[in-house]
Parts: structure tokens; C-alpha cells; sequence
């Protein structure tokens, strides 16, 4: 009875530990497919840029606090960019068409954007010198191309210069209208003053979120439909938190974030934290151009 009884536990052993090699097995083996899938899921870049610096009259439009200067990016570097996206049949997309395409994916892809690959070219902080050094860059490579490029804006409306206070430093509401106007421009939300949105109260993350998008749709006012202009917004700092998010989702449809990530669409869980990469005055247009080559190409 003895023997007997060592048998059969053995032969449970044997059989508890076939079990969890065959689970381990499936585990191990459904990890690697998860790992893959990410890593082969299809990536946009979204590039998020600040202030645009002329090499050749640096002065103009200075940033004084030191660290947002750092984050400005030569003019002349960001035409190679340019030059190279259009040439290379890139799809520069609106925060619209990115919601609507891809997170939402209420829409089907037209025909017209098959075999390009999708990119989002964005500029925080309405600093004056998106206007005054790019929509110069901005046209002549739409003679040259036949193409428009599409920048995203964030904008702080709260920081725009005033009719009768001109500045250097930051655009005006009629140079939004104007970008807008010829095309060039998707005027999106960044927070009224620029706060940080997780360290105010309640009170003021609501003041920071409705006044901006209240303010930006009355700048474009005749130009576009109200829901057109601040339907998305970018957090200042790339700063959120829950409470942050269920304030957003009461005035826009998507959020930013500044992670230096790329956004693998497919993956997304919350649109309302929507990856972008950062963008400085030390990433050379060789590397933006790396960056780039990691869109997808849109199939049929």
C-alpha cells in the first residue's frame, strides 16, 4: 500500500509539474507576442517645438528666462526638416485629424493620404517667433512643394501681445488670425497663463482651461467654426494629474503631454494623454529626421 501510495503521489507530482511548464510555456510565449506587437505597432511622431531662433538675428524675439531659451530651435535647422518632410511624402496632420483618424477612428483614411507617412509638428507657448520665422519658411516651401504644412499651435492666450502693447517675445491674436488665415496654422489650447494645472486650486484649473479656449475662439472669430479652434489642449510642463483630466474632458476632446515618447496609436488608453517628443536646440535636423523615419506608411 505503501508503494502504491508513493506512486500516486509521484504521479500527481509529475502531472502538477507538466501543468505549470505548460502554463509558463503559454505565458512566456504570449509576453513575447505583447512585446512584438508593441514593438512593431505602428508609431507617429509628434514633435513638440517652442520658440524658432534666426541664427542670422538671434536678438529678435528673445526668450529671457533661460530655460524655455533652451528649448528654441534654429530656423535654419528646422527648414532642413521641413524641406526634407516634404519632399519625403510626410502627412503633416492637424490635432483633428489625428483625433478623428487615429485615437477616435471615427473616419476612414482618404484615399489622397495612402502610402504617406503621418506627422504632428507642434509649437507651445505662442512665442512671436512662429510667426515672424516660420510662416516665411512656411510659404516659400509651399511654391517649392505644391504642399501646405500644417503646424499645431498652443497657445496661451493669456500671454498674447495686446493692440496697443506690441511685443517681440510673443504673437499677437492677429498674427493667430493670420498663420490661420493662409492656412499654416492649428490653434489649439495650452492653458490660459501657462500654470502648472496638477499645483493649482479647482477654481483656477477651471479658470485656466474655459477662459483659454473662450478667449482663442473669440481671436479667430469669423475665421473658423467656435469648435474648430481650442477643441484640444497641451498641458503646460506636460503637467496632469486625474483631477487635471476630468477638468480637460469637460472642454476638450484630447490632451498633450511632453514625454519624449512616441505615440503608438493602437496602444493608447487614454486620449487624454497623448504622447509627443520633445524638440531642442541639441537634436540636429539629422536627428529629427530619425525621429520622423519612424512614422508608418498609411496602406490601403
Amino acid at each position: 500500500m505503501a508503494l502504491i501510495s508513493r506512486r500516486h503521489k509521484f504521479k500527481l507530482k509529475n502531472k502538477f509539474n507538466l501543468q505549470f511548464i505548460s502554463l509558463y510555456i503559454i505565458v512566456f510565449f504570449l509576453t513575447i507576442t505583447l512585446l512584438l506587437s508593441y514593438i512593431n505597432a505602428p508609431r507617429i511622431p509628434l514633435l513638440g517645438f517652442h520658440g524658432i531662433v534666426d541664427l542670422n538675428n538671434p536678438n529678435f524675439g528673445l526668450i529671457q528666462n533661460p530655460i524655455a531659451a533652451k528649448m528654441s530651435y534654429a530656423m535654419q535647422d528646422l527648414e532642413k526638416f521641413l524641406e526634407y518632410l516634404a519632399h519625403n511624402n510626410y502627412w503633416f496632420l492637424s490635432t483633428q485629424e489625428l483625433y478623428d483618424y487615429f485615437i477616435d477612428r471615427n473616419r476612414d483614411i482618404p484615399q489622397e493620404y495612402v502610402g504617406k507617412k503621418p506627422i504632428m509638428l507642434s509649437f507651445d507657448d505662442s512665442y512671436k517667433t512662429v510667426y515672424t520665422n516660420i510662416v516665411p519658411v512656411l510659404e516659400r516651401l509651399e511654391k517649392e512643394f505644391k504642399q501646405k504644412i500644417k503646424i499645431v499651435l498652443f497657445v496661451n492666450p493669456g500671454t498674447l501681445a495686446k493692440i496697443h502693447h506690441p511685443s517681440t517675445t510673443y504673437l499677437s491674436c492677429e498674427d493667430l488670425r493670420t498663420g490661420f488665415a493662409k492656412g499654416f496654422y492649428d490653434i489649439q489650447s495650452h492653458g490660459e497663463n501657462h500654470k502648472d494645472l496638477a499645483k493649482i486650486t479647482v477654481s483656477d484649473l477651471n479658470q485656466e482651461l474655459a477662459q483659454a479656449q473662450i478667449e482663442l475662439r473669440e481671436c479667430l472669430t469669423g475665421l473658423a467654426a467656435p469648435q474648430e479652434i481650442a477643441r484640444h489642449i497641451a498641458y503646460p510642463y506636460g503637467s496632469m494629474n486625474h483631477q487635471v483630466e476630468t477638468y480637460a474632458a469637460k472642454y476638450y476632446q484630447s490632451g498633450y503631454l511632453y514625454n519624449s515618447t512616441i505615440l503608438r496609436f493602437r496602444w493608447l488608453q487614454d486620449k487624454y494623454r497623448i504622447s509627443r517628443l520633445t524638440v531642442n536646440r541639441a537634436k540636429s535636423p539629422e536627428r529629427l529626421i530619425q525621429m520622423a523615419t519612424r512614422s508608418f506608411i498609411i496602406s490601403k
